[in-house]
């Protein structure tokens, strides 16, 4: 996430910045604070901290509304290997949440 969001705006490839700069920047800054969540929460379950799988749980519903939410605009461009993407990712979450328990 945060590499994709990063290559995206190095390359000016985000026109809501212009177009709606309050909404993308909120959207930005909720992807960026889920892929840390995410980090910090699989360095703790690799790790085996205490409290590793209450952080993935948390980290984990931060990431599903992100691929619940965000397929929505690559489908109206017709971009369907993302969305495909999204869904993938979105069952390898919930498959890690099985595991888990």
């Amino acid at each position: 996430m945060i590499g994709q969001w990063s290559v995206s705006l190095i390359r000016k490839q985000v026109p809501e910045l212009k177009t709606e700069p309050y909404r993308i920047w909120f959207h930005l800054a909720g992807e960026f604070v889920t892929a840390a969540m995410l980090i910090i929460a699989s360095a703790a379950l690799l790790t085996e901290q205490s409290w590793a799988i209450d952080n993935y749980l948390i980290a984990f519903g931060m990431l599903a509304y992100t691929v619940i939410v965000n397929p929505g605009y690559f489908a109206q461009r017709g971009q369907w290997s993302m969305v495909a993407l999204f869904g993938l990712i979105l069952i390898l979450g919930v498959a890690l949440v099985i595991v888990l328990f």
